[in-house]
């Protein structure tokens, strides 16, 4: 028969090493400082954003991480009603069942947080000859039943350009609160045309329409690169278009301006708290326009 010392004095060994290993999310060690974790998710929109204040934030405060997931609005929803999460970065409001929901599982009212805006951009291949469009042309092109389907419908010549006369419209997942708000905005809540190329994240819609001449695609205008431009939108047949930009939200030119948003279940205590705050300071807000957004400030909202 084994000593039963011994095997006890390995049972409390084995324990030991297993909180030694495993003890707290984010510690650095079992006689080492315990990291603060904010877990932060949602917008994809957002998303690169988020990783910069995040980034820069443990350099201020290297005891706090901060750790960001994407996967769309709709997902940091779900982590918020379901209490899983410090903070959702989320492109669209709320709805009241969603509020209604979290304040059920969680006991707290969730809590918006205006962070910054963004000018929801359209973008199109570097060579595409289309300058403008209005937003009625935008759901035209977007919306079920909507009749335009070719770029020469749009008086757009795509020969010159090397590109077929077909539109490709590139569109975000249905998880997306980028999908909803230009669902609701552009298309006046009608669904959208069947065929279009749903991609899972802003960077990849603009991609896609970089590699593709005929393509037209929807995205944060954080995302531009030199493979796209901008197309300038009109609110209506006959008025001004604006390229998406600080100076055109700020003067409240741009047709597809929003908020960029962050939600708490209730008011956020300790480490979240004090991370909003740095957030919304001018040191927090200064990443929100290198990040290629617009500042809470600089938007005269």
């Amino acid at each position: 028969m084994k000593n039963w010392k011994q095997e006890l004095i390995k049972c409390v060994m084995a324990a030991s090493m297993a909180v030694s290993l495993f003890g707290c999310k984010g510690e650095k060690g079992a006689s080492g400082p315990q990291k603060v974790v904010i877990s932060n998710s949602g917008s994809d929109t957002m998303v690169n954003l988020a990783q910069m204040w995040a980034e820069e934030y443990q350099k201020i405060k290297p005891e706090v991480s901060v750790e960001v997931a994407g996967g769309g609005s709709g997902v940091g929803i779900r982590d918020l009603i379901q209490g899983i999460v410090d903070i959702a970065n989320c492109s669209r409001d709320l709805t009241d069942a969603e509020k209604e929901q979290a304040k059920r599982n969680t006991g707290k009212e969730p809590v918006e947080w205006i962070v910054g805006y963004d000018a929801l951009a359209v973008y199109v291949h570097k060579s595409n000859p289309v300058e403008s469009l209005t937003l009625e042309q935008l759901a035209s092109v977007y919306a079920e039943g909507g009749p335009v389907d070719k770029w020469s419908q749009l008086n757009i010549d795509m020969k010159a350009a090397g590109g077929n006369d077909e539109i490709v419209r590139v569109s975000r997942q249905n998880s997306s609160g980028t999908y909803f708000y230009f669902r609701e905005v552009v298309l006046g809540n009608k669904d959208y045309k069947p065929g279009s190329r749903d991609m899972s994240g802003s960077k990849d819609v603009v991609e896609l329409v970089g590699k593709t001449i005929g393509a037209i695609g929807y995205s944060g205008m954080g995302y531009v690169t030199d493979a796209v431009k901008f197309v300038k939108l009109s609110a209506g047949e006959g008025k001004p278009a604006y390229e998406p930009s600080l100076e055109n939200v700020a003067a409240g030119h741009y047709p597809l301006a929003r908020s960029l948003l962050m939600y708490t279940d209730g008011q956020p205590q300790g480490a979240a708290k004090e991370y909003i705050e740095w957030i919304l300071s001018p040191a927090g807000q200064e990443i929100v326009k290198k990040a290629g957004y617009i500042p809470v400030a600089a938007s005269g909202k």
